[in-house]
């Protein structure tokens, strides 16, 4: 098993990541308060729910809510892994340890058929990536209302509570990555080499200009790729689960007692399920595809062209 020292390490690499606030969706909105309204109109209703709750800070705006859900799966992950290596053993083992181990070795073959370099960092990255971008996302599975209505309790007016589907988290991940590639670049190349890289290929020197607008270009796509695919996915899974959650809006608990609301009720539970089985897959795969791109993109840092 990985190393929890080395996970630990690249994990909180990814977490000083920037998240300074990247739209002005939630400006004049204040986080701590009660709510304004108890029963909200459809456009409200998706208003309110796509609202950060924004705290100021001296780089700016910061969706602290974001950063806390971010930050509570990464420890969910650590501690899991933590408690199933202290209890591993080389005998017969129990069906956690065996899932756990299933994981690592799934991942651990993708980096053995990708990556084509020789450091030790990219298999524990790639698991961190992973398991944390996959515990993101599936908080996108829970209740719409489940947190939220929660946090409004103890006078949390707004709080989303699925962090990849905020563009500061993805585009913390993904800018990360795209300093380990640079990182990883200049260490193999060498300065010079990472220079004469960017500015004779692909074309030879005579068409240095155009070479490197090329590589600049493509070095760039890179992160934005990254971060743009996963908060889109993950915006628009959450959007629906919010469209969906319309047919009850603002009835509370109380549409349960009232006759004319249970087909809009059961209509909610049927979609709602019918879109969360399919979205589990759509979690997976964007965990898992932003995995291999992140396996892909160091792996190219490697190569000597």
């Amino acid at each position: 098993m990985f190393k929890l020292l080395n996970t630990s390490f690249l994990l909180f690499l990814i977490l000083v990541a920037p998240n300074k606030a990247l739209t002005a969706e939630t400006e004049g909105y204040s986080c701590f308060g009660k709510p304004y309204e108890t029963e909200y109109s459809a456009n409200e209703y998706i208003t309110h729910h796509l609202s950060h709750c924004v705290v100021d800070s001296p780089l700016g705006p910061i969706h602290i809510d974001s950063v806390f859900y971010s930050v509570f799966m990464a420890f969910v992950f650590l501690l899991t892994f933590y408690a199933f290596a202290r209890k591993a053993n080389s005998g017969i083992p129990g069906k956690g340890q065996s899932f756990i181990e299933m994981i690592i070795e799934f991942v651990d073959e993708q980096v053995k058929d990708t990556y084509h370099g020789s450091s030790k960092t990219i298999a524990p990255l790639a698991l961190t990536i992973f398991i944390w971008v996959f515990l993101m996302n599936f908080m996108d599975l829970l209740p719409v209302d489940m947190l939220p209505k929660a946090g409004e309790m103890m006078n949390i007016k707004y709080m989303r509570v699925v962090p990849s589907a905020d563009l500061n988290i993805t585009f913390g991940l993904s800018i990360t990555v795209f300093l380990l590639i640079l990182y990883y670049s200049i260490k193999i190349k060498g300065l010079g080499g990472f220079a004469k890289e960017l500015a004779f290929q692909p074309f030879g020197k005579a068409m240095l200009p155009f070479n490197l607008l090329l590589k600049v270009i493509e070095e760039i796509a890179k992160p934005i790729s990254l971060g743009l695919r996963l908060f889109g996915n993950l915006y628009a899974g959450e959007l629906i689960f919010m469209i969906i959650a319309i047919f009850t809006a603002g009835q509370g608990v109380t549409y349960l007692f009232d006759i004319g609301v249970i087909p809009y009720a059961l209509m909610q539970f049927i979609l709602g399920l019918i879109w969360a089985l399919f979205h589990l897959i759509i979690i997976l795969l964007q965990a898992f595809i932003f995995m291999m791109l992140t396996i892909v993109y160091l792996s190219m840092a490697h190569e000597e062209h």
